[in-house]
């Protein structure tokens, strides 16, 4: 209890990490250029066994799994441990994690949570899947805001930039996230924020439309949904990607006001009166507190038709994130 009391007083006195302008030639991957596999990514130690690790505490529940703060006993390394458990009529989250661990493996970025191993049926209990990821000590943007309850806009910026590059690499990769909010970016010791949680996000292939009106597609947190997946018929589907872009924009402008932007105070974000502000309610207003700078991110960001919403490309040369 007193270990996991340390922890919490660490995470809430954490300030985000505010690291140089860079330049954009530097960041820019090819399109398609090959990844390494995760367990492949230098000064990593491939984990072979589950048995290998040694489980220190809970970190957190969620979405039929647990992930645990566990340590590599041959080479005293700290890592999160998410085990997924799979009941009967859990069809849709096998899917769900099939996809996860494919795209697992196409990922290593530094703006990205690292997965370092995948156990299949690892002994915990039948059937379960249990991913060995990099721990990141802060905790989540969730668990920041929750202590601060908001950000500088010099925070919100380094947030943006580091999400931005980390979406950049995901795009290129052809990979939609699907489910960007504050729980699922991450804060290491450094203050470095990272994208984590591929359990809804797709692989687009040809450049096709990523999201459709499968059961699968409605996935997700609705509260930092696009207003494409809303409303499908209205806005022609979407490509999927501009939808990361406006779940950035809510994220932002949710450290600048300190709660939930897109419904009242004391307003429940449940799918109907998100429907309502998305279909029937008129362009994002951007608090007047907010600089021109930062007002001009958040509206290119919350454009509702994803064909004028910026693009990554163009929010990496914004003044705001430079």
């Amino acid at each position: 209890m007193t270990t996991l009391v340390r922890e919490r007083r660490h995470q809430q006195a954490l300030k985000l990490s505010l690291p140089p302008p860079i330049p954009a030639s530097k960041f820019r991957s090819p399109t398609n250029a090959p990844a390494l596999s995760p367990a492949a990514s230098p000064g990593s130690p491939v984990i072979e066994n589950f048995v290998e690790l040694e489980k220190l505490a809970v970190l957190g529940h969620g979405n039929g799994g647990t992930v645990y703060k566990v340590l590599h006993k041959s080479t005293s390394s700290i890592y999160a441990l998410k085990v997924l458990r799979f009941n009967d009529g859990s069809d849709g989250v096998r899917r769900q994690a099939t996809r996860e661990v494919e795209i697992l493996k196409l990922v290593d970025s530094p703006f990205v949570v690292r997965c370092c191993s995948v156990f299949h049926n690892s002994g915990v209990a039948a059937g379960d899947l249990s991913f060995v990821m990099e721990y990141m000590e802060g905790g989540s943007l969730q668990d920041l805001l929750k202590s601060q309850k908001t950000l500088s806009e010099r925070e919100i910026s380094a947030v943006a930039r580091r999400v931005l590059l980390g979406i950049h690499y995901l795009h290129d990769m052809q990979i939609v996230h699907g489910d960007i909010k504050p729980s699922n970016l991450l804060v290491n010791g450094e203050g470095e924020v990272k994208i984590a949680d591929f359990g809804v996000s797709h692989l687009v292939e040809g450049g096709g439309v990523a999201w459709n009106l499968s059961p699968d597609s409605c996935m997700g947190t609705c509260a930092y949904m696009s207003p494409e997946r809303f409303d499908p018929e209205r806005w022609s589907g979407g490509d999927g990607f501009a939808g990361d872009v406006w779940s950035l924009g809510v994220v932002a402008l949710e450290c600048h006001v300190g709660r939930f932007p897109l419904t009242g105070t004391g307003q429940r974000p449940d799918w109907p009166t998100l429907m309502c502000v998305m279909c029937f309610g008129e362009r994002m207003e951007v608090p007047e507190t907010a600089s021109p700078e930062f007002r001009s991110f958040l509206e290119r960001c919350l454009e509702k038709d994803w064909r004028k919403r910026a693009t990554v490309d163009e929010l990496l040369e914004h003044p705001f994130v430079n």
